[in-house]
């Protein structure tokens, strides 16, 4: 059932109060066709809300939301080396991990407690601590709009780069995502030397490493720096890490030795934007409601009654000033509407 002038600030985690003209929620393929039905003539495609951890709203929403709820987790096949794993795209993304977690299906543990549903998760590419959904992601499930088709795509056809997919540009407010599928070892890899896991594991006494004691070493790491949503509003890491040359981190490291950056598979250096907004004196800052965390500089946060305009504006600043002192441009992980 369509709503109308429907409050969004229980469905975003920066909790920013504006309203959507139209409003729906959908637990299945079937209700998503009965909804698209209801909208013939309509040219604006809705906007799909799955856990609202990665987005801001700058304005009222002059169409219509649609708020994804499609549940269930089950194993529908296995082999010799893996479990496939499918998640309606309206399950909590930890949940997910943790259930995997109970059941020994490995690869996702790394990505414990990041925010949103799993239906967000091939949308953005999500990762952490080293691991990323293109590395396990083995195919989704989602209805064309317009179409009013439902399609599989593969981990090619996703065309999946750093906090990218298809979703995000050429695709982009074309699909619904009803579920995903993901390809998950059946003999853990481990993947345990980014961050401060190493630390973090030896400080926890683990002797025989599981999947179990890696998500557990990521939520402790998390928990101690990143805020929680249901406290102050937030949508986790609100800039991507930049990617720049050799040549220029090179340059950069004369000048400040301390750059922390990290070398990627398509020899590019990949730079702590947490590290460099640090650096450029923002950590901690606040400019009424509208703040930069003061744990971790990544993070945007909402002190209460903020709007989506005031945090962007913040983050404009922050752009320019890390731009400023050391001529790299930051960009936004999180989408702004």
């Amino acid at each position: 059932m369509i709503k109308e002038n429907i409050s969004l600030q229980p469905f975003n985690t920066f909790g920013i109060d504006v309203n959507a003209r139209y409003f729906a929620s959908f637990q299945s393929e079937e209700n998503v066709f009965e909804i698209l039905e209801q909208q013939l003539g309509e040219s604006q495609s809705p906007l799909i809300l799955g856990g609202g951890s990665n987005i801001l709203f700058t304005k009222h929403v002059d169409g219509l939301v649609l708020k994804n709820e499609i549940g269930g987790i089950d194993l529908v096949h296995q082999d010799q080396d893996y479990f496939y794993v499918k998640a309606g795209a309206g399950v909590n993304w930890h949940s997910l991990v943790m259930h995997c977690i109970d059941n020994n299906y490995a690869g996702i543990e790394n990505l414990a407690l990041i925010p949103g549903n799993a239906g967000a998760s091939p949308m953005q590419n999500i990762g952490a601590y080293g691991v990323e959904i293109k590395d396990v992601f083995h195919s989704l499930e989602a209805i064309h709009i317009h179409d009013k088709t439902k399609v599989i795509l593969n981990n090619k056809e996703c065309h999946f780069g750093y906090r990218e997919s298809v979703f995000k540009n050429i695709y982009k407010n074309q699909f619904v995502i009803t579920s995903v599928t993901y390809k998950l070892k059946k003999v853990p890899q481990y993947n345990i030397s980014y961050g401060a896991i190493p630390q973090e594991l030896e400080r926890m006494g683990v002797k025989d490493l599981s999947i179990k004691d890696v998500a557990l070493a990521v939520m402790n790491i998390r928990n101690s720096k990143l805020p929680n949503p249901k406290i102050i509003g937030n949508a986790g890491s609100f800039f991507k890490n930049p990617e720049i040359s050799v040549s220029q981190f090179d340059q950069l490291k004369l000048n400040f030795p301390n750059i922390v950056g990290h070398a990627t598979e398509n020899n590019l250096i990949k730079v702590a934007a947490g590290w460099l907004i640090e650096q450029s004196g923002w950590k901690g800052y606040r400019e009424g409601d509208a703040g930069c965390h003061d744990k971790q500089a990544l993070v945007l946060v909402n002190h209460g009654n903020a709007s989506g305009s005031q945090i962007l504006e913040l983050s404009e600043k922050i752009i320019n000033s890390v731009n400023d002192k050391f001529g790299i441009e930051l960009s936004c992980e999180v989408n702004i509407i």
